[in-house]
């Protein structure tokens, strides 16, 4: 059994003022248990997310290394090599934000702010494998940054629920232990104090009670 966290004094304001204090951590325990199961749910729901995103992500590095090969099979690597990059200068990343119990959460896209004006997809003699490649990677690019959004909320979380069960823990394991313990030394002194005063004056009565019989017993003669 855990020992008192403090000395205390052995009087009823001391044990009414400890059984409040139990109460008020009995119920932020409470509150933060509650906490604790709503980051678990958003955990579970962001990690969902992240393998649809995983999934979304290994689909468009296929999608660009394909496009890539067949840019490679038209061109060759030479030629490859002095087509006009795709530019992404007028591509902008566009972050929405949400809030779990004060959290704040992420979600990221990569959105275009305007058609390039020098794109290489649209100068002329570009061929079609070099605008697919052009297009492939954006998309890949696109679906790295929603990744990047949902592993930074999920990081989030995460430290976050850690934090949490830590405090929970500590409450549930330390704290509660410990005033519960201090309650019942309390009440035990308490009721042996109480005991003690029964008895004392119980053993008053006892003496007044005798000390009438022989102050009665001569007058009785």
């Amino acid at each position: 059994m855990p020992e008192p966290r403090r000395e205390l004094a052995t009087t009823r304001v001391a044990l009414l003022e400890l059984k409040d204090e139990q109460r008020l951590v009995r119920e932020g325990y409470q509150l933060l248990d509650e906490k604790r199961i709503l980051l678990a749910s958003a955990i579970r729901r962001e990690l969902g997310r992240l393998g649809v995103r995983r999934a979304d992500m290994r689909n468009a590095e296929e999608t660009a290394r394909a496009a890539v090969v067949a840019a490679l099979l038209r061109h060759g690597l030479d030629q490859l090599a002095l087509q006009p990059p795709g530019s992404v200068a007028q591509l902008t990343v566009a972050v929405g934000h949400s809030k779990l119990l004060g959290l704040q959460l992420l979600d990221a896209r990569l959105t275009e702010a305007s058609r390039p004006a020098a794109a290489a997809i649209g100068a002329p003699g570009v061929s079609a494998e070099v605008r697919e490649c052009v297009r492939t990677h954006r998309a890949a690019l696109a679906s790295a940054v929603a990744l990047a959004a949902c592993c930074l909320t999920l990081r989030r979380l995460v430290r976050e629920y850690v934090r949490t069960e830590r405090r929970t823990r500590a409450i549930e394991n330390v704290l509660l232990p410990e005033i519960g313990a201090a309650v019942r030394l309390l009440e035990e002194r308490l009721d042996g104090m109480d005991q003690e005063e029964f008895a004392r004056l119980r053993h008053q009565r006892m003496a007044r009670a005798a000390s009438a019989d022989g102050t009665q017993t001569p007058e009785a003669f």
